[in-house]
């Protein structure tokens, strides 16, 4: 049943984590991954298998990309020179790219959404100006995130190919997947939870025009991931269903508005699972080391990454 728009905002309320860790802080669930979580985390590598979990840049317009990322050669083969200095042969290219949306694999800094005008922490949505965000940019992640990632793959407890858009995940099923790998999600984790995105692809055709539906959370998955206390969340769609199904007033993308503005909750969007699926099941294994570099941008609200998966 939907949630109205007074519910919603009392989950929201009851996931807060402003001034959980100080009046100051903009690392948010960040601070559940400490270095002893990262050395543990770092523990789980056997194979030394290792695994990209991001999209290939998106260059080529469409539906999904309406703004799409730039790249092309300054200095080609046909010219090695040109850039003056005798003797030097070289070739050298530019890219540009607006990463959010829903074709760049990217992490959303704290700053990217706002509710009610402010966002985590309580910080005014004015700190984040046409010169950059002044408080909660991706520069609280500049040093990466290295941790245990967990892999929660809900087309394969449903038994198909990828999880109906119109039906998002609920938290019995974020459950029974755990029951299910033989994992526990728990604190300080990088939790990835696959929906089967590409596999839509394949299996059907957006309307013309149009980006295909994407598939993600409830609305009720809010409350456990809070409880769980994990450190980022990652998804191979966007984490909140595109479009919503069950749409709440004033609350169109309520696992963004609660993960990033009251949990202080990272999140990694367009991931790319295919790979990383396979091999899980293939060593009957969904817990990995799992690494992100975000970008060293000052002010930033979030960065391209891609996040590694290492077995």
């Amino acid at each position: 049943m939907a949630k109205t728009k007074a519910e919603m905002q009392a989950i929201f309320k009851s996931v807060s984590n402003w001034g959980r860790w100080g009046a100051e802080d903009e690392r948010g669930t960040l601070n559940y991954l400490t270095p002893e979580r990262t050395a543990a985390a770092a523990r789980l590598v056997r194979s030394g298998q290792s695994i990209s979990c991001a999209r290939n840049f998106p260059v080529q317009p469409g539906p999904e990309n309406p703004t799409p990322a730039l790249h092309h050669i300054v200095v080609g083969g046909d010219d090695p020179c040109a850039h003056g200095i005798p003797g030097m042969e070289v070739s050298l290219d530019f890219i540009g790219i607006a990463y959010h949306g829903l074709a760049s694999s990217h992490i959303d800094a704290l700053c990217h959404v706002f509710v009610d005008g402010k966002m985590y922490n309580g910080f005014p949505a004015t700190d984040v100006r046409s010169t950059g965000a002044r408080r909660n940019s991706i520069m609280s992640a500049r040093d990466g995130l290295v941790g245990r990632g967990v892999l929660l793959d809900i087309p394969r407890l449903r038994g198909t190919a990828y999880v109906d858009p119109a039906k998002p995940v609920t938290p019995a099923e974020l459950d029974a997947a755990e029951k299910a790998q033989g994992v526990k999600v728990g604190e300080g984790d990088i939790l990835l939870v696959m929906v089967g995105r590409d596999a839509w692809r394949e299996h059907n055709t957006p309307n013309p025009g149009e980006g295909p539906p994407l598939a993600g959370l409830s609305e009720d998955c809010v409350l456990w991931l809070f409880q769980r206390r994990i450190a980022v969340l990652g998804s191979d769609a966007v984490h909140d269903p595109t479009p919503s199904p069950t749409p709440i007033e004033d609350f169109p993308i309520p696992v963004h508005m609660c993960g990033l503005v009251s949990m202080g909750l990272h999140l990694l969007d367009n991931l790319h699972f295919v790979a990383l699926a396979e091999a899980c099941a293939e060593a009957k294994r969904w817990e990995f080391l799992f690494t992100v570099a975000p970008l060293r941008v000052e002010r930033g609200t979030g960065s391209p990454v891609n996040p590694i998966a290492i077995l």
